[in-house]
C-alpha cells in the first residue's frame, strides 16, 4: 500500500462513501470540496458511518479513531498535489467534471485522475487534460461503504498500468473491480436507470402506483428495492441526468426522459436527500 495520501473532489454523499471507505482501508484521504460547511457536514457523516460499523461490531473504536484521524479536509485544490490518485465525485455536469481535470492535470502530472461519473464519457474527460494516459471511471456505488462493486472504465487513452492501479486500488477497499467500456451510462446505469424511468411512466399514465410498482418488483422480480425507491435514493436529478445522457449519446427515443421525472426534478423532490421523491422519507 502507498503511503501517498488518495484525494477526493467532492464531499456530497458519494464523495463521503469513498473516503470513508479510504480511510477505512488505511489510507491516508484528503477530501475537497469548495465549501467549508459541506467539508463540516461531511466529517458528521463520516463519524456517524464509522459509528455504525462500531456498533455492528464490524470495526473497533480504536479503528475507527485511526480511520477519522487519516482523513484531511480542504477548500484548496493546491492541497491535493502529493496525492497519488485523485478520485473525483463532484456533481454530474460536463463543464464542472471537465474544468476540474484541467486543473487536476496541471495541479499534478503524476497522478491518476479517476472519475466517479456514473455516465459521462471518460474519453471526453481525459481529452481536457494533460495526461490523458492517466484518466480513468471507477465508478462507486451507492452507499459506498456497502456496495461492493466498482466499474472500471477505460477511455480511448487510458494506459494499461493505469487500468491495472486502479483494479488493485478496488481490491485493496474490499470491491470487486468489473470493466467496463466508455459507453454512455457504461454497463449498470444503462440497465438499471432506464428501468427507473420506466416505471415512472407507469405512475405518470396511471397505470399503478408508486407503492404498488415498487411493491411487485420486489415480490414479482426479487429485488430488495423498488426501482421508484431505488431512484429516490440514488436521487432522481441523477437520474435524470443519466437519461439525458443516454439520450444524447445513442439518439434513440427509447431514451426519453419521463415528463414526471422531469416536473419532479424541476419541484425540487429529489428524493430521500430532500426529504420527498415518488416517496416521503
Amino acid at each position: 500500500m502507498s503511503e501517498q495520501p488518495i484525494g477526493v473532489v467532492g464531499a456530497g454523499t458519494m464523495g463521503q462513501g469513498i473516503a470513508q471507505v479510504l480511510a477505512t482501508s488505511g489510507f491516508v484521504v484528503k477530501l475537497y470540496d469548495v465549501a467549508n460547511e459541506q467539508l463540516g457536514r461531511a466529517r458528521s457523516a463520516i463519524d456517524k458511518g464509522l459509528g455504525k460499523r462500531v456498533a455492528k461490531e464490524k470495526l473497533s473504536d480504536a479503528d475507527r479513531e485511526a480511520a477519522l484521524a487519516r482523513l484531511d479536509t480542504t477548500t484548496t485544490l493546491d492541497a491535493l498535489q502529493d496525492c497519488e490518485v485523485i478520485i473525483e465525485a463532484a456533481p454530474e455536469q460536463p463543464e464542472i467534471k471537465e474544468k476540474l481535470f484541467r486543473d487536476l492535470s496541471r495541479l499534478s502530472h503524476d497522478a491518476i485522475l479517476a472519475s466517479n461519473t456514473s455516465s459521462l464519457s471518460l474519453t471526453r474527460l481525459a481529452a481536457v487534460s494533460e495526461r490523458p494516459e492517466r484518466v480513468v471511471g471507477m465508478h462507486f456505488f451507492n452507499p459506498v461503504p456497502v456496495l461492493k462493486l466498482v466499474e472500471v472504465i477505460r477511455a480511448e487513452q487510458t494506459s494499461d498500468a493505469t487500468v491495472a492501479r486502479i483494479e488493485s486500488l478496488a481490491k485493496a477497499l474490499g470491491k470487486t473491480a468489473v470493466p467496463v467500456g466508455d459507453s454512455p451510462g457504461f454497463a449498470v446505469n444503462r440497465l438499471l436507470v432506464p428501468m427507473i424511468n420506466e416505471a415512472a411512466f407507469l405512475v405518470q399514465e396511471g397505470a399503478a402506483t408508486a407503492e404498488a410498482v415498487d411493491e411487485a418488483m420486489k415480490l414479482g422480480a426479487a429485488h430488495p428495492m423498488g426501482p421508484l425507491a431505488l431512484g429516490d435514493l440514488i436521487g432522481l436529478d441523477v437520474c435524470l441526468a443519466i437519461m439525458e445522457v443516454l439520450q444524447a449519446g445513442f439518439g434513440d427515443p427509447k431514451y426519453r426522459p419521463c415528463p414526471l421525472l422531469k416536473r419532479m426534478v424541476d419541484a425540487g423532490y429529489l428524493g430521500r436527500k430532500t426529504g420527498r421523491g415518488f416517496h416521503v422519507y
